[in-house]
């Protein structure tokens, strides 16, 4: 399996927490952080990559020893005082400061971003070292706890569950607890002066200005999850919130628990209902269900593309049928030059790879018929859940529980370049 991004990421060890504490500046984006890591070995080690993005470090221990380190290029290199055996475990921490930045990236910066007046973070799919020193690789998943200090008349969401809130002197810290499994490209930290409401049994953090029409656009997100967790499954988590960011957003994101969009995507008549639809059904695929590798992105974009044609279909729009007759056509008349199950850098996130990975869960619902694709959906949720996942899983999976032959339809979906005829 060849890594689309060879420079993130260390197969040699496993994080399984992380206990983040972090001081905030909005003015001057200047963040201050202490994190500390349980890692363990999957091989003797000596020393422990880390990435990290350009911050200062001022300290990094082993088991409370001093340990050296060096860091530049987006690594941090740790020596261990004492080697690690191949199953021996760790923990780490690293105090660090500085001005987060994104993370370069062949789509523009991901990661930390300064806001107008706050900051976000939006970290698919590798922006995560341009805010705390991690194992960035989709398949090294660990719980989390983030302690997160700013100016009092911020709210900061992150993901998990609000497990305290102290003010001090013009500040209040938020600390938040994330215990299911957490790859580190969904952790996210949300800084903005935003309200909270609870809309359909679902919350909101969106500027006081924007309440009425967030409140309308995201009025049927409850109705939404019901649907999801019929056809999906259960959500999987404690608890979703969705944040409106008082700035303009390209695209919303997903985060665990949680999806961010700009103010842009709020118009008081639901004309981005499609993308809220999207973003929640990141939660099973993608969040609970993260692919172990990038090249099979379709597993999370292509049934969260579905799954607004799901919801179409299910609040009187157009039926999935017609969505993926439409886009069939519309393929049909663009290049066939990649391979979905494996799209290349470049296109990762080219909507072809979306509408083909939609057009794909199209065809195999109509060839299982509904009682039994939903079945298998909900059976590879379960299966899966909070684990990792590759086409070949999925491909086993459908026939493990089907006496059909899907393998030659998933392959011609999956694997040819042409576009298989319309299901």
């Amino acid at each position: 399996m060849t890594s689309y991004f060879p420079a993130h990421g260390d197969h040699r060890y496993g994080v399984s927490h992380y206990d983040l504490t972090l001081k905030y500046r909005v003015v001057g984006n200047r963040l201050d952080g202490t994190a500390r890591l349980t890692v363990s070995a999957a091989e003797p080690l000596g020393v422990l990559d880390l990435d990290l993005g350009r911050f200062r470090v001022s300290g990094v221990t082993v088991d409370g020893v001093q340990a050296r380190h060096q860091h530049g290029r987006g690594k941090l290199r740790v020596t261990l005082p004492r080697p690690l055996p191949a199953g021996g475990g760790a923990v780490v921490e690293v105090r660090y400061s500085g001005n987060p930045v994104p993370v370069p990236s062949p789509w523009g910066g991901v990661g930390w971003e300064e806001l107008t007046d706050g900051a976000l973070v939006a970290g698919q799919p590798i922006g995560a070292p341009s805010w705390f020193p991690c194992n960035d690789r989709p398949d090294d998943k660990a719980s989390y706890r983030m302690t997160v200090t700013t100016a009092s008349p911020y709210l900061v969401v992150a993901n998990g569950v609000l497990t305290g809130r102290r003010r001090g002197a013009g500040t209040t810290t938020w600390i938040y607890d994330q215990p299911e499994p957490m790859a580190g490209y969904l952790a996210s930290v949300q800084i903005g002066r935003y309200e909270l409401a609870e809309v359909a049994g679902t919350r909101l953090a969106h500027p006081a200005r924007l309440g009425a029409r967030v409140r309308h656009d995201f009025g049927r997100q409850g109705e939404m999850m019901a649907v999801f967790a019929d056809r999906f499954g259960p959500y999987p988590f404690s608890g979703y919130v969705a944040v409106v960011a008082d700035d303009d957003l390209d695209i919303p994101v997903e985060a665990q628990g949680m999806s961010i969009f700009g103010r842009n995507h709020v118009d008081g008549r639901r004309g981005f209902e499609r993308l809220v639809a999207h973003e929640l059904a990141h939660q099973w695929f993608g969040n609970s269900l993260t692919v172990s590798c990038w090249s099979d992105i379709w597993l999370q974009e292509g049934f969260a593309t579905y799954a607004e044609w799901l919801w179409s279909e299910a609040s009187g729009g157009p039926p999935a049928a017609e969505h993926a007759r439409r886009w069939h056509q519309r393929l049909a008349g663009l290049p066939q030059d990649f391979v979905l199950a494996d799209p290349g850098v470049d296109l990762l996130f080219d909507d072809r790879v979306y509408k083909r990975g939609a057009l794909t869960v199209h065809a195999l619902r109509r060839t299982l018929g509904d009682g039994d694709f939903f079945a298998v959906l909900r059976a590879w949720t379960a299966a899966r859940r909070y684990g990792n996942v590759s086409t070949r899983d999925f491909a086993e999976h459908v026939q493990r529980h089907t006496t059909r032959p899907v393998g030659p339809l998933l392959s011609a979906w999956l694997h040819d370049k042409p576009l298989p005829p319309a299901a």
